[in-house]
């Protein structure tokens, strides 16, 4: 307890030497961690605001303008949630940030949400990748997949579009709460006992 934590700690060294009781006491120990997720990821959203990347606004007031969008359209809180977090990926993965992304939501997430947030950057390149010589019908791969109509529409009505500065965005203050209900309770887990 060297480190002044009074929360008992698992003793094995390899995990093949681990008992029950270890990972009892990791979990214990674990959780405040764990907790704290929300806090990380809204830490990193707020990373997103320190530069533009060349846009005429932050990723972040992008992020919050992609999320104020889906809001104010009245889609639901996971939804909004997923919108707020779709380029998240851009501080870890710049070359994949949308399947960063969506890899961090994925537990809290439907399956329609993470295919979305996962796909988006191919689906977003139908606005713009002709002009980097690349195939801005890239989507078109994934048509007749159940979810491309429902990708196609988070780019068109609330990703692209999200660039205008002066735009009225809410404060990230607002989402603070829809992430937190969001990421209170993973659907899907290898950690979670099924029901």
């Amino acid at each position: 307890m060297a480190d002044g934590n009074l929360m008992p700690k698992a003793n094995f060294h390899t995990m093949v030497e681990s008992t029950q009781a270890d990972w009892q006491a990791y979990m214990a120990a674990a959780a405040p961690f764990n907790r704290a997720h929300a806090d990380r990821l809204l830490g990193s959203l707020r990373q997103l605001g320190e530069e533009g990347g060349g846009f005429a606004v932050t990723r972040l007031e992008h992020s919050l303008q992609t999320a104020t969008r889906a809001h104010r359209d009245g889609r639901d809180e996971e939804y909004v949630v997923c919108a707020l977090t779709h380029d998240v990926g851009d501080l870890m993965g710049p070359a994949n940030h949308a399947e960063v992304g969506a890899m961090i939501m994925k537990p809290y997430i439907s399956e329609a949400n993470h295919w979305m947030m996962d796909k988006h950057g191919i689906f977003q390149g139908y606005y713009f990748f002709h002009h980097l010589g690349l195939d801005r019908d890239m989507r078109d791969q994934f048509r007749g997949h159940p979810h491309f109509e429902y990708t196609a529409q988070f780019c068109h009505l609330y990703d692209q579009n999200s660039f205008e500065p002066g735009y009225d965005t809410m404060p990230l203050e607002a989402f603070e709460p829809m992430l937190r209900r969001v990421l209170a309770h993973p659907k899907s887990s290898i950690y979670k006992k099924a029901a």
